[in-house]
């Protein structure tokens, strides 16, 4: 009887993560700080829009003088002007008076209100315009007379300085995850850069004298290396700025100086087999001498072998993570993606979770004192999960087909149809 400690996933997890600390904030431009978290509040310099604008096409006008205005008898204008989008100097509308104006452009001095173009006859001297015509096919340019079919009230179609937000209002808090709308008002206010916390730069690496790269020539006993193509996407899924590095030998020697030299350029190293307690486990043969990474058996299936630790003179963080397939892949989910968010200060680092109703024609086993996590298939309006494929570690196509995992809790063995389990969701 083995006297080795059997460590749970939640107590793997909160010795990760005690050890993960988040990056130092850096100064980013917007396009490179997109998905990254925001750790400073951000403040509005000036009023948006800064100043009165146009929502439509059409005339500025004072409202006195389109009041009682209808088809049959028109508010015949004066056309002053026109008023384009970024125009510096504005006429000023008058009694009796209208300028042409462009959405967007800024209401000029004088001017009550926007009539749309639809409500005039564009100065044509004809029926309802359906369009802004260029200024050139207005009688005498942009001068002229316009015959206005409707009255407005005061502000009709002008957006007005600060609708949107105010100088001083608060743009931002501090923790905000910077997506694309939020760089978007970052723009809109005038900020070319911003200070957030960084993605973290993950390495990944497999090992296995047996791994050859898709694209070549299949010999016997040789397969292709998916891992450390499924978790590098993984990685750059979770926000991380991920790189690949193809399969490392089964030699200790050759993979210790592989990982010395991705050092450099890594926040987080993660590889992918070589952990159990085959003769050939070169990564615990690498890592184990030095002391500097632990290697555990864990009650989960799949996934019991695990490694984490430290390397490097700056302690770089390094998760050894199961060879098959989908111990891999689930052990990423597990344990590698919430420590990539929590190195970027994420607020919230793990998979929404879901209660759901099994559906199964035949009655799920699971092992005595393990956490198993089955792939599935979730159906969010019957609230339904349903397991895709079988149980084996290695079964790759079925993990391709599931958006979920199924979690069957320690305690249980059997999990039959209409049982009520917890989901891990995926997408």
């Amino acid at each position: 009887m083995s006297n080795t400690p059997i460590w749970s996933v939640d107590e793997h997890l909160k010795d990760i993560l005690a050890t993960v600390r988040a990056l130092e904030p850096i100064e980013l431009q917007l396009p490179d700080a997109q998905g990254c978290v925001l750790v400073e509040d951000v403040t509005v310099p000036v009023d948006l829009p800064p100043f009165d604008n146009s929502s439509m096409d059409g005339y500025a006008v004072r409202t006195a003088d389109v009041e009682g205005a209808g088809e049959e008898f028109p508010a015949v204008l004066t056309v002053i002007g026109d008023v384009a989008a970024g125009s510096g100097e504005l006429p000023t509308v008058g009694p009796g008076q209208a300028a042409r104006i462009m959405t967007g452009a800024p209401l000029p001095p004088g001017a009550q209100a926007v009539v749309p173009v639809e409500w005039t006859d564009g100065g044509t001297g004809g029926g309802a315009a359906t369009t802004m015509s260029a200024a050139a096919d207005a009688p005498e340019g942009a001068s002229g007379e316009v015959r206005v079919h409707r009255p407005v009230e005061a502000r009709a179609h002008v957006r007005a300085a600060g609708s949107d937000v105010r100088a001083g209002d608060l743009a931002l808090a501090s923790g905000t995850v910077l997506g694309p709308p939020q760089i978007g008002l970052l723009a809109a206010i005038g900020r070319a850069t911003v200070k957030v916390r960084p993605r973290p730069r993950v390495v990944v690496m497999s090992t296995g004298s047996e791994l050859i790269q898709p694209g070549e020539e299949l010999a016997a006993g040789q397969i292709y290396d998916s891992n450390s193509f499924a978790l590098t996407a993984a990685a750059r899924d979770a926000g991380a700025i991920a790189y690949r590095v193809g399969a490392v030998a089964d030699d200790a020697d050759t993979l210790r100086a592989t990982i010395d030299d991705q050092l450099v350029r890594a926040d987080l190293l993660v590889t992918t087999g070589g952990v159990s307690v085959g003769a050939y486990d070169v990564v615990k043969e690498a890592l184990t001498e030095s002391g500097e990474v632990e290697f555990r058996k864990l009650a989960m299936q799949p996934g019991k072998p695990q490694g984490f630790g430290a390397i490097g003179p700056d302690h770089i963080p390094l998760l050894a993570l199961p060879g098959n397939p989908v111990s891999s892949y689930v052990s990423f989910e597990l344990f590698v993606r919430p420590a990539i968010r929590a190195l970027m200060g994420m607020p919230d680092i793990h998979r929404p979770t879901v209660r759901a109703t099994l559906r199964t024609d035949k009655t799920l086993t699971s092992p005595a004192a393990r956490r198993q996590f089955l792939r599935g298939k979730y159906d969010a309006e019957s609230a339904t999960v349903a397991p895709v494929g079988g149980a084996g570690s290695h079964l790759v196509a079925a993990l391709a087909h599931a958006d979920c995992l199924i979690v069957v809790p320690e305690e249980t063995t059997e999990a039959a149809d209409g049982t009520e389990l917890e989901v891990v969701l995926l997408g």
